[in-house]
């Protein structure tokens, strides 16, 4: 019984959450004595699914869709029906895989834990541990069923190499789609708060939509997105788009910069899944400086600047 990843791509390309979820399947199967099988559907050419093989995946599964968006139900018939000589079927705790996973844990009577942020701590009997009450605590979970289902945090697991000859086996997505794709509006001049591994954040704390420019110019420095607390982007200082936090995007980067943000647990739960927090507030007895790594008590106004160009220095 092999360990099955389901490979998202954007575009036809793996991001490095992929790769982390390669290589987080491989050290499941190396603990139990089985392979990888990496489930890929889309329009994925040869040359990128043999970049599976570099962490661990022996065997790639390639589903031709010519559909052009996510189709629960079809996606969810064939990971199930590719899962049927799986033991554990691992996706990324992300938009798509808390869409698909439910639906595969459905067909496949299967137990499913969200939120899992390390290899299991037993497999006889399987126990995972992962976040729960909105990543304010942990919760150690027993999997009865013959078949578990794990939905891995971003940035929770190290990409590890382990070069692997690799088998591509191609097919075709079955069935009619029941999603049809109207219109694509994107924006291209911006880094993807989900995909970004820093985060520049703003909360009511800025005062002013017309005090962000220190923000946009210390996460232009940093190549970070820029983000914000819910209460900025209600206001309307903020696009929507750059909301964090429980009600808006959920985000995992390396590192994530909170200005003037009180730390809300809406907010927090959001940002649980970052490595490493850094909070600036001249609150210093603001919810924020709890859950962060690193904080500066002291005015955005002028920490911000001052961080502007300590960078600067530091590329020079």
């Amino acid at each position: 019984m092999s360990v099955l990843v389901y490979t998202e791509n954007w575009e036809g390309k793996f991001k490095k959450k992929t790769f982390e979820l390669v290589s987080y399947a491989k050290a499941i199967a190396d603990k139990i004595g089985s392979e990888v099988t990496a489930l890929s559907i889309g329009e994925v050419n040869d040359e990128e699914l043999q970049k599976l093989g570099q962490y661990g995946a022996s065997k790639v599964k390639h589903l031709e869709s010519g559909i052009d968006t996510l189709d629960n139900k079809l996606f969810a018939d064939a990971i199930a029906k590719e899962a049927e000589n799986s033991s554990v079927i691992v996706f990324s705790d992300n938009f798509t895989g808390k869409a698909l996973a439910p639906r595969v844990s459905a067909r496949l009577k299967a137990g499913y834990v969200a939120g899992v942020g390390a290899l299991p701590e037993s497999f006889g009997p399987f126990v995972v541990k992962s976040k729960v009450f909105s990543g304010k605590a942990f919760g150690k979970v027993k999997i009865n069923s013959e078949k578990k289902i794990l939905a891995l945090q971003t940035n929770s697991f190290d990409i590890v190499e382990n070069p692997t000859e690799v088998s591509i086996e191609k097919g075709s997505l079955e069935g009619e789609a029941t999603t049809k794709l109207k219109d694509v509006n994107k924006v291209t001049d911006k880094i993807i708060l989900t995909d970004a591994e820093i985060i520049v954040s703003g909360g009511r704390g800025m005062k002013s939509p017309d005090n962000w420019g220190g923000i946009e110019e210390l996460a232009s420095s940093l190549g970070a997105a820029t983000g914000c607390s819910r209460p900025v982007s209600d206001d309307g200082w903020r696009p929507h788009e750059e909301h964090v936090g429980q009600t808006g995007k959920v985000v995992a980067p390396n590192v994530y910069f909170a200005f003037g943000i009180s730390g809300a647990i809406q907010h927090i739960a959001g940002i649980s899944g970052s490595k490493y927090i850094v909070a600036v507030n001249k609150d210093d007895e603001a919810p924020i400086f709890n859950v962060a790594d690193f904080g500066i008590v002291g005015d955005v106004k002028e920490v911000i600047p001052k961080m502007v160009e300590a960078v600067k220095a530091r590329k020079n």
